[in-house]
């Protein structure tokens, strides 16, 4: 199963952070592959909990180094600008988990972007919220 992460660079909360992986242990043992923009913050917080629980971990590096984490993952494609490697991890993914800082959407924010990239996209989505809870947005194909 390839699972598609995006999230805020501030990181996530401990709340967040149970709640992701509840539901990356979810995928274990089905050959699963997450896949993150590797940004400082929640993507290399989501890269280690996926790299413990076996998954294959790939990058989506962003052009500009200035906020990127350098994780250490299983293949790392081209840099590319923020928006067409969010584009990217929507569409090489079947589920996309997101894990903004607000819990309200934000026109500025980067991960509300890709949630709404992959609502357009029709793709399944998981949003993790501040507290911990979670909203999923599921089409049946």
């Amino acid at each position: 199963m390839s699972l598609g992460f995006t999230g805020t660079q501030v990181g996530l909360t401990p709340k967040q952070r149970k709640t992701l992986e509840f539901i990356l242990r979810k995928f274990v043992g089905v050959e699963s592959k997450l896949r993150h923009g590797d940004c400082i913050g929640a993507d290399d917080e989501a890269n280690a909990l996926a790299r413990n629980l076996n998954f294959k971990t790939i990058a989506h590096p962003p052009i500009s180094s200035k906020k990127r984490a350098f994780c250490e993952v299983d293949k790392s494609l081209p840099e590319k600008d923020y928006l067409d490697r969010n584009h990217d991890i929507v569409n090489c993914s079947k589920l996309l988990i997101a894990c903004p800082r607000e819990s309200h959407e934000n026109l500025r924010s980067g991960t509300w972007a890709t949630i709404r990239y992959a609502r357009k996209m029709n793709k399944d989505l998981i949003i993790i919220f501040f507290d911990g809870t979670l909203r999923k947005e599921i089409h049946l194909q």
